[in-house]
């Protein structure tokens, strides 16, 4: 399996979570209960993938990886842009993926997270 069949096994194995292009094929956007935490663009030279981030985090990340950049197109407050040109593990991947999708979860009412089952470390 390479990176990118693992990020899109990794974004749909999360409850509720549904792919959707609205942008077009380019661009696959992951939502959980209808709200997006995840846009992947595996045509991107390299790859990329937009994922929310707490502001104060997404700064450091910016500081300390080259590879993560302000969100591209999104609200560059809350969103942060991956390269996935292979200088970020997998696993710290995955582990902003759970972020964004747990700060995504957090955001919507008590009746829709009471609703989906999530188990946090």
């Amino acid at each position: 399996m390479n990176d990118l069949e693992r990020i899109h096994t990794h974004l749909l194995n999360f409850p509720e979570t549904t792919e959707e292009f609205p942008f077009g094929p380019e661009a696959a956007v992951y939502k959980v209960a209808g709200k997006m935490f995840a846009i992947l663009s595996p045509d991107d030279v390299p790859a990329s993938m937009n994922l929310k981030c707490d502001p104060d985090r997404a700064i450091e990340l910016r500081d300390t990886h080259e590879a993560i950049i302000p969100g591209y197109h999104m609200n560059k407050r809350h969103w942060n842009t991956l390269h996935l040109d292979g200088s970020i593990s997998n696993e710290f991947v995955e582990e902003l993926i759970r972020h964004s999708f747990e700060l995504v979860l957090a955001g919507h009412t008590r009746k829709v997270r009471d609703r989906i089952v999530w188990e946090t470390d």
